[in-house]
């Protein structure tokens, strides 16, 4: 009795608990209903305030619930504006937190901006965007230039400060990325764009140095570092035809490239150049890249038609060697020349006779190289006997071989050429065959019509001759008064003197003969004419030397111009008839030598002593014809300049003046 009353004080104490299974499952049941329906509804109040900060065409503020709590990001376009959204969200029902700080859109200087291609399927941006363009605005716009299949995800932070036209430099952008691997980055600061990263393949990396070439309008490169692909296969050469020199395989880089490219002119000898070559990585690190190309192309100097190849680090030869000594030459630098970590490979060459026979004389800035064949070192002696007075400033490279087959007259036509090439600024003379090519820049445009002129008339009779050169158009002044004025202020005080017995050309008369030259194009009406001078006569005797201290002098001695004359005048004195002298009454004598007079009439003269030969030029006409020769050439009309024939002493010097 007393046990049951116990159990039923327990119960009463106790028997509640019972009951909270029953309550727990009454009150999950109730929160599994009701809390959704209470995040719904915050999630849309959310969205409420988010699109009512609209400013422009797309919300500032970016807002997702997490629960009952609200994450928010964005940039607002004031404080006041910031915190009226902020308050807003703080009074929605069943708000717990906010979280994450709401920015304000600032001044961005520099404004920069970054597309990273962190995915082969994505790109994220960070940085700066333009305040006027929202992240769903700019995702729209980027769409079409996307690579395929490949999503944004925009960090980037609303700023002021975008440069203009920055929608096309971030479609530009991102198209671009789409040839480089994950990782790769484009950043824009404000108008400058820079490019780090690798090329995905081959193909990729030729259509990216193409669109780099051609930034947006507006918009400049900065650095630029893309690392070419990496191939497994990396292989070079150089093909040498008639058409010319192709360059096919790898290259290493593009300042590589750029060497190759100038190598392959100058082997090349005025031939073009057609560059086939894809950048790569892949070269054994054993093999240095300039030694490999510099050793081709001595090679492919000894071909005429034919082709170096390098492939799976063997170097081979083959084709046509430009004569027959190139063939032992081609198998002794294999044998000793050859580059470390290079194996050679065959050399299968032959020979047959130059056709066509070539000759190329070529003027740089600082050089001229003479390259083709002649038939003996004779030749070769005569050729660059006719370009080294021609040339004296210059270096002569002398790239001659020797190969039977040369055209008749092949001295004559390559000194024409060599004379033309003289007058040029730069340029090259090319003798293939029977034919004679120059082509150039020329500094004046009358100098450059006359040899297209007068070349075809100085080559051997059977040839052909054709020039092509290049003159500036300068300016042209019609005004007689003008024209004469620029012309006194051009040679007023300047006294040109020769020095005592030449007609060489002093080095203080070339700046004013070269202003002279220059006005005349711009005036093409002036007529120039140039008055000689001569020497002042000899000095008297001195008194004889009394041992006295005096100065040394040094006697200038004659020219060979003058020596030559000296002889001439000597030679004509000695063979011409004497002077008549006039009629006088004397009283009948005998001459000195005892003899009467030779009576004429039986003595009649010879041809020659009835028809003396021209004296030659004196002095002053001759350093007339000097200075105008020197105006012709430097592209003075031959209408416009002529020398007088009236000399002036040596106190006044050169005359230059104007004709009517």
């Amino acid at each position: 009795m007393a046990s049951a009353s116990s159990r039923l004080a327990a119960f009463r104490r106790f028997g509640w608990l019972t009951g909270l299974p029953i309550l727990a499952a009454i009150v999950g049941t109730a929160g599994q209903f009701g809390l959704p329906s209470l995040e719904r509804r915050l999630r849309g109040d959310v969205d409420r305030v988010a699109t009512a900060t609209e400013d422009g065409a797309e919300p500032w503020l970016q807002a997702a619930t997490r629960g009952r709590d609200v994450v928010v990001k964005g940039e607002a376009p004031n404080p006041a504006l910031r915190d009226e959204a902020l308050a807003r969200l703080q009074r929605l029902p069943g708000l717990r937190h906010v979280v994450g700080p709401l920015g304000l859109v600032e001044e961005a200087s520099p404004f920069v901006w970054k597309a990273t291609r962190a995915a082969p399927d994505r790109i994220d941006l960070s940085g700066n965007r333009p305040a006027e363009l929202g992240p769903l605005a700019l995702a729209a716009r980027l769409a079409p230039d996307l690579p395929p299949e490949t999503t944004l995800k925009d960090e980037a932070v609303s700023a002021r400060g975008a440069p203009p036209e920055f929608s096309a430099a971030s479609a530009y952008a991102v198209e671009q990325l789409g040839a480089l691997t994950p990782g790769s980055v484009v950043t824009l600061t404000d108008t400058m764009l820079s490019f780090r990263g690798e090329a995905a393949s081959i193909a990729s990396y030729d259509a990216l140095r193409l669109a780099l070439a051609k930034p947006p309008e507006g918009f400049s490169l900065g650095t630029v570092d893309i690392l070419p692909p990496r191939t497994d296969d990396f292989r070079f050469s150089v093909e040498r035809g008639a058409a010319g020199i192709a360059l096919t395989g790898n290259v290493v880089s593009e300042a590589v490239r750029q060497t190759l490219l100038a190598r392959a002119n100058d082997v090349a000898n005025g031939m073009p150049v057609d560059d086939r070559m894809q950048t790569a990585r892949g070269l054994t690190a054993a093999i240095d890249p300039a030694a490999l190309t510099g050793f081709a192309f001595d090679l492919a100097a000894l071909l005429q038609d034919g082709s170096v190849s390098f492939a799976e680090g063997r170097l081979t030869v083959a084709g046509v060697a430009i004569d027959g000594q190139a063939i032992s030459e081609v198998e002794t630098l294999m044998r000793t020349k050859r580059p470390v970590g290079i194996e050679g490979g065959p050399v299968a060459l032959t020979t047959r006779p130059l056709r066509p026979y070539r000759v190329l004389v070529r003027r740089d800035a600082d050089s001229v190289t003479v390259s083709g064949h002649v038939p003996d070192d004779a030749m070769r002696d005569r050729i660059l006997a006719a370009i080294r007075p021609r040339f004296f400033r210059e270096r002569i490279v002398d790239k001659l071989r020797l190969a039977q087959g040369a055209p008749s007259d092949l001295p004559v036509a390559v000194d024409a050429g060599v004379t033309a090439l003289s007058l040029l600024a730069k340029g090259q003379a090319a003798v293939t065959d029977r034919s004679l090519q120059v082509t150039g820049e020329s500094l004046y445009r009358e100098s450059a019509n006359r040899l297209a002129r007068d070349l075809p008339r100085k080559v051997p009779v059977g040839w052909s001759a054709e020039a092509a050169i290049q003159a500036p158009d300068g300016p042209v002044l019609t005004d007689p008064q003008s024209c004469r004025t620029l012309f006194g202020q051009t040679v007023q005080d300047r006294a040109l003197r020769f020095t005592a017995g030449s007609a060489a050309l002093p080095g203080e008369f070339y700046p004013v003969l070269d202003a002279v030259a220059a006005l005349a194009k711009t005036c093409p009406d002036l007529r120039i004419v140039v008055a000689g001078h001569g020497d002042p006569p000899n000095p008297k005797p001195t008194a004889p030397d009394t041992g006295a201290a005096r100065p040394e002098t040094a006697t200038p001695a004659p020219d060979k111009a003058a020596q030559e004359k000296e002889v001439h005048e000597k030679s004509t004195a000695a063979k011409a008839p004497p002077m008549k002298a006039p009629p006088v009454k004397a009283p009948p004598a005998k001459a000195a030598t005892g003899k009467a007079p030779a009576d004429k009439s039986k003595n009649p003269p010879t041809q020659a002593q009835a028809t003396p030969a021209p004296p030659e030029p004196d002095l002053p006409r001759q350093r007339s014809q000097a200075i105008v020769d020197y105006l012709l050439t430097a592209g003075v009309s031959e209408t416009a300049v002529t020398a007088s024939g009236s000399p002036r002493s040596t106190a006044q010097g050169i005359g230059l003046g104007l004709g009517s």
